[in-house]
């Protein structure tokens, strides 16, 4: 290979770990301690935050503007500045589309700058929407930030972790037999592809439950085909935990009552902040009839949390429930391209619905999940066959949200946690000290020894240590690997043993300058001759790290990842970095003698 393509090769791959690197160098560098406890909360506690500090600073803009109402801003409001400017200019355009003249003030001063937002309704709800979403656009990027980082295992920082069994194949039986009642469903006919789909909503569903509770962002994968592995950091009750994990939402259809909705929005009207009790339920149960219930319609928020946008009341009475729903998809109308959700019902839901629908036409059916209301659509006729079609000028996202309301109701999957483990905090900081100690240690103990013993080619092994480490690094955040005790082990023992391949290749310069041979036929012969003892090495090494990290699991399967990342990163530093600092010292620095050796010139 020509020097000028393994100049190019090297380049490119340092230029690629560093762009995997840099939200880990980023996250755990320049990241606030504030903002990384802000970041690894919950989005609950996130957007509690920032809706309290935007109100909070609002206030102290209003109580500004009223003292001194041409007091500047300070430069870290440059970005509510900047928002009032944009509002003055189109208030302006719409001026001049008018006919009339509007004159922008050229100081933008506190008052000036509240006063952009007289034009909306709410002025001041318009004002905390802008210094909310500066704060909340900062937090959710340090938290992708640390997603995209690499992550300290339990060992390390403390929590609690939790493996989960899905049994897969009792929800397989039971979607079975549903497809065989239901003559009109879709013929179930893939296995596989089913337990796929059951364990992305089961990961998806559980994501959604330990989140919504205000608990530490967690990590969740699956773990082999019916396993899921949780990782909750920072101090967790275990009965709570285990009673989010366990407990199943509740899907059904239900009437709205228009009547009922219209009374109890007009007494919500004048009496909001005493009407529901800290537990979400009515203080006056009187307000609507006995047979009804108040219930919150959601969306989704810049957050992608729930947000309630309305209250309705629905019947007691379940018209339909979610256990009949069999199969759930986003579409498009064919008329008007608007995306709607279809989904199937069995024999016995389509008869029940067909009833319902024919008897109430024209009035909204709400889909109620977890006490929340999804979707109000409407009944346009009545609906028969089984087959159901919900549309309303849903966006993408909303369409897709409320299928995976209804994909809870026909992934049912029974999950049973197998075992849990409490890691305390303590730990991590002792752990982590113990860890970079001895990995600094034995660094420099190997890096000092190559130096001293094979003098100006042992610097080069230290350059291409130093990489090793850097790209081992890049690839673990590349691919959101959690770093544990485990995988540190597997670092130090790499760090002995990637100085393997640059042994091997000095040792056989030495023998070939000990014939007599120039420094540059010496330095070819020498990488040629070590090339494949060193590939066979490593691939053996390799082997066995890749069984491990299949056919293991926890310490052993992190031991194993490490290792066999530092083994492929140890080969292309030895026979990439290396041989290209010996050619800039020959071609550049234009050296004749090799620096190798204390008995060898």
């Amino acid at each position: 290979m020509k020097k000028r393509t393994r100049f190019i090769i090297v380049l490119v791959v340092l230029a690629v770990c560093f762009w995997f690197l840099w939200p880990s160098i980023s996250w755990y560098a320049f990241t606030p301690k504030d903002q990384q406890s802000l970041a690894l909360g919950s989005l609950e506690k996130i957007k509690d935050y920032t809706t309290l500090k935007a109100k909070g600073e609002v206030d102290e803009l209003i109580n500004l503007a009223r003292k001194d109402p041409n007091a500047m801003l300070d430069p870290s409001y440059d970005y509510l500045v900047k928002a009032a400017r944009k509002n003055y200019k189109e208030t302006a355009k719409i001026y001049k589309n008018a006919g009339q003249e509007y004159t922008i003030p050229s100081d933008m001063t506190v008052a000036n700058v509240l006063a952009s937002f007289a034009s909306v309704y709410d002025s001041r709800s318009a004002v905390e929407s802008v210094v909310e979403g500066k704060y909340r656009d900062e937090i959710l990027k340090a938290k992708n930030r640390y997603n995209n980082s690499v992550k300290l295992g339990l060992d390390l920082s403390g929590g609690m972790n939790i493996i989960v069994r899905a049994d897969l194949e009792a929800a397989l039986a039971s979607q079975k037999a549903a497809s065989k009642e239901n003559e009109s469903a879709t013929p179930f006919v893939d296995d596989s592809q089913y337990k796929k789909d059951a364990m992305a909503q089961a990961i998806e569903t559980l994501t959604s439950r330990i989140d919504k509770f205000g608990l530490t962002s967690p990590v969740i994968r699956q773990q082999g085909e019916d396993r899921i592995y949780i990782e909750i950091p920072g101090a967790a009750d275990s009965e709570s935990v285990n009673t989010i994990i366990m407990g199943k939402g509740i899907l059904n259809f239900r009437l709205v009552d228009e009547d009922e909705t219209a009374k109890f929005k007009s007494y919500y009207a004048v009496n909001g902040a005493n009407t529901f009790n800290s537990d979400g339920k009515l203080k006056d149960s009187s307000i609507i009839s006995s047979d009804c219930e108040v219930f919150g319609l959601y969306k989704k928020d810049d957050y992608g949390l729930d947000e309630r946008i309305d209250y309705l009341v629905v019947k007691k009475e379940i018209a339909l429930d979610g256990k009949h729903v069999t199969k759930a998809i986003v579409t498009a109308d064919q008329t008007t391209n608007q995306p709607e959700v279809n989904f199937i019902l069995d024999s016995e839901g389509a008869d029940i619905f067909a009833d319902f629908t024919s008897k109430n036409v024209n009035r909204r059916l709400a889909i109620v999940s977890d006490d929340k209301i999804k979707s109000a659509a409407t009944i346009r006729q009545a609906i028969t066959g089984g087959s159901v079609s919900l549309s309303g000028g849903f966006s993408v996202d909303e369409a897709t949200n409320i299928q995976k309301v209804l994909q809870t109701a026909w992934l049912e999957v029974p999950l049973e946690v197998e075992s849990q483990q409490v890691v305390g905090a303590s730990l991590g900081d002792e752990a982590i000290r113990q860890g970079m100690t001895a990995l600094c240690v034995g660094l420099a103990l190997v890096l000092g020894f190559m130096i001293v013993f094979y003098l100006g080619a042992g610097f080069n092994a230290v350059v291409a240590q130093i990489l090793n480490m850097y790209i081992t690094f890049a690839v673990l955040s590349a691919f959101n690997l959690t770093l544990t005790l485990s995988s540190i082990a597997g670092m130090i023992l790499t760090v002995g043993m990637s100085v393997d391949a640059n042994v091997i290749i000095f040792e056989r310069i030495k023998e070939e300058l000990r014939l007599g041979k120039s420094r540059s036929v010496a330095l070819n012969l020498g990488f040629e001759n070590a090339f494949w003892a060193i590939m066979d090495s490593n691939i053996t090494t390799f082997i066995a790290a890749a069984f491990l990290s299949q056919l293991g699991t926890g310490s052993i399967q992190g031991f194993a990842v490490s290792l066999a990342i530092g083994v492929c990163s140890s080969v292309f530093t030895a026979l990439f970095v290396s041989r290209l600092m010996f050619d800039f010292n020959t071609d550049v620095m234009k050296k004749k003698n090799i620096s190798i050796s204390w008995r060898v010139k």
